[in-house]
């Protein structure tokens, strides 16, 4: 392994999923009382999140277009990037996980530009640079919002990519408004192809409480990556700034059904993580075998959740192999 790769290895379990804490997001949901919409907590705590936003962005490359598109739930922060290599008709959209944002994407965006055109967007009610202003209350909101983004941009259909709750926001979209969707390819998505496991769920629970210390989330994030160590890095200082400052409002995830997976007709890449906590490896790939009917289903043995910034790579070549066919 190059002495890059191996800086990948190290650097990425320990952040992504930290980053990724879906099963901590729905236990808190469940737990919190209700209010309107997602929020930062103080002006402080906003401060401190964009500056660590900033800075985390600064290892991904510079986007050719910065857009605020408004919807009906809120304003989505959204950047363009021009592809360096051969454009396909239709650009990239890269979804994130929970808590994330776009600087998620940081290690994957060389080898995804050579694809094509990428755009990155902020997931609405979640710690990033869009804004929640309208409650979002069920899955058609969240389909809806997304709709609304896309139909802002100059382009007819793309090909989306949705990493762990990204997954879940890319499917649970397409099944609404499949004409939009060149192709789905689905990053270990939760609540997609197998539910979340009671351990991973009893675990997270401290990662969902503010105010407890920053070692009881980290032990979670380790725990998620595959018992990686974690140490500050600024996508991990950018996630405990949001984790920390921000109150999300929304229900949680529903799971997508077999039957629901199978009325998909539109090519689906699905690539799974060997050792993923955030279901039953063998079953999820099971259903995504059977349930699919267009689909390419790709198993990483190694990998744990945060299998984008430990495969960054070869993550790309599978998905262009798959648009090329």
């Amino acid at each position: 392994m190059t002495k890059s790769g191996e800086g990948r290895k190290r650097r990425w379990p320990r952040i992504v999923l930290g980053v990724i804490v879906v099963a901590g997001v729905a236990v808190a949901l469940v737990l919190r009382s209700p209010s309107p919409v997602g929020h930062w907590n103080s002006a402080e705590g906003y401060q401190d999140y964009l500056d660590k936003y900033d800075r985390a962005m600064k290892d991904v490359p510079a986007p050719t277009l910065v857009r605020d598109i408004r919807t009906e739930y809120g304003v989505v922060r959204v950047y363009r990037f021009n592809g360096t290599g051969s454009r396909k008709a239709e650009p990239l959209v890269l979804l994130p996980g929970t808590s994330s944002g776009t600087p998620v994407w940081a290690d994957n965006m060389p080898s995804l530009l050579r694809i094509g055109d990428v755009y990155t967007f902020d997931l609405l009610g979640e710690p990033g640079l869009s804004i929640q202003s309208r409650p979002i209350k069920t899955s058609d909101d969240k389909a809806a919002w997304l709709d609304q983004t896309l139909a802002a941009l100059p382009e007819k259909k793309f090909h989306l990519v949705g990493l762990s709750i990204g997954g879940w926001t890319a499917t649970n979209f397409t099944l609404r408004h499949p004409d939009r969707v060149a192709t789905l390819t689905l990053l270990d998505p939760i609540n997609v192809f197998d539910g979340m496991p009671l351990e991973t769920v009893v675990r997270s629970i401290p990662a969902a409480i503010k105010w407890l210390p920053r070692s009881w989330r980290d032990s979670f994030n380790s725990y998620t990556a595959g018992g990686a160590p974690v140490e500050d890095v600024p996508v991990a200082d950018m996630i405990e700034a949001g984790m920390k400052n921000y109150t999300m409002r929304q229900p949680q995830p529903e799971r997508i059904t077999e039957e629901q997976l199978a009325t998909l007709k539109l090519p689906v890449l699905a690539i799974l993580a060997g050792k993923s906590v955030m279901h039953d490896p063998p079953k999820a790939r099971s259903t995504a075998e059977n349930a699919l009917k267009n689909k390419t289903v790709k198993l990483y043995p190694e990998a744990s959740h945060a299998l984008n910034g430990e495969y960054p790579d070869q993550i790309a070549a599978d998905l262009q192999a798959f648009l090329a066919q």
